[in-house]
């Protein structure tokens, strides 16, 4: 069973993504920091992470993606956010300049429907 790193500091969020990846036939472990999540890589390697980009800082998230993707290159990364529906930022991987400083392999809005989400995860793992 692949296992799915799950790191949001939203407690009711946290618990809907961890519920929807053992739906989808899935192993997660969860996080609620960019530093519980940083600790987790030290006992575990995931087969992807999902993370959230705003939690102790503005930034976590793609500091947390950074950091996965330089001790495991090969793990795919999805950052998760509200960002655009909160302040209006807009990020995403459609250029090369934003794949260089964006460490992730997919950027998803917050309010995914379960299904976008499954195929986004089965996507990245090659199911």
């Amino acid at each position: 069973m692949k296992t799915i790193l799950l790191v949001d500091d939203d407690p009711d969020q946290l618990e809907q993504l961890k519920f929807q990846v053992i739906r989808f036939g899935y192993h997660p472990v969860t996080a609620c920091s960019q530093k519980e999540g940083e600790l987790l890589l030290e006992e575990i390697t995931p087969d992807l992470a999902i993370i959230d980009l705003m939690m102790e800082n503005q930034d976590s998230g793609f500091i947390l993606s950074y950091r996965i993707k330089q001790k495991f290159p090969q793990v795919p990364v999805i950052i998760i956010t509200a960002v655009t529906a909160e302040c209006g930022m807009k990020f995403s991987l459609e250029t090369e300049d934003d794949k260089r400083w964006i460490k992730a392999d997919k950027y998803i809005e917050k309010g995914i429907r379960p299904d976008q989400l499954h195929r986004e995860i089965n996507k990245l793992l090659k199911v």
